[in-house]
């Protein structure tokens, strides 16, 4: 089961940022922890009007787009980025045509003042996109992370957090973790 935890001041439920994407798959995440914050706060919004200057799209079609981009390790929350294209078209930056070719879905594409905005913020939605297509954590369709090696560190962060989150560590055992992960990190470096 997840548990959200709001921030106070925007009530986004942690584990679902604002920049709509979240730690895994959807609800949950892959593995049900943690949440990575792929792009800033509000950097969703040039992704996405990005990918629909390059090429209209449905909300679905860009949600499984971002997802295969960042090879697979995270997806967008369809509860971000519906919202998202909502206050994108709000703006004017976009418009929408329901059609039945679609089944009735909205396919999005980009208006002049769209253009403009996105021109305007050139470097921050390059930026975005660079993101984007290099993946998290290098972890990208273009680079690929094995998935095995993605396991193990899941597995090891997870391992970290249930031990930290127990009862505090003495004195020794602090230096035996630090120990441990040292010890690894020189392993991994010797590879």
């Amino acid at each position: 089961m997840r548990h959200f935890h709001f921030d106070h001041c925007h009530r986004t439920p942690r584990g679902e940022h604002e920049d709509g994407l979240s730690g895994g798959r959807g609800r949950g995440g892959r593995h049900g922890f943690g949440a990575v914050r792929v792009f800033g706060h509000g950097g969703l919004r040039f992704v996405l009007l990005q990918l629909i200057a390059d090429k209209p799209s449905h909300g679905y079609e860009l949600i499984k787009l971002i997802e295969e981009r960042l090879g697979g390790s995270y997806a967008p929350s369809p509860g971000v980025v519906y919202p998202t294209l909502t206050l994108l078209e709000e703006l004017g930056h976009l418009s929408v045509e329901s059609g039945a070719e679609g089944g009735g879905r909205k396919r999005y594409t980009l208006t002049d003042s769209g253009r403009e905005y996105l021109a305007a913020n050139r470097e921050t939605a390059e930026s975005m996109m660079e993101r984007l297509n290099g993946g998290v954590d290098g972890a990208g369709a273009r680079g690929g992370r094995p998935p095995q090696v993605t396991r193990a560190i899941e597995n090891l962060k997870l391992a970290m957090r249930l031990r930290l989150s127990g009862t505090p560590l003495t004195e020794q055992q602090a230096h035996e973790f630090a120990a441990v992960l040292d010890s690894a990190a020189q392993q991994i470096e010797r590879l």
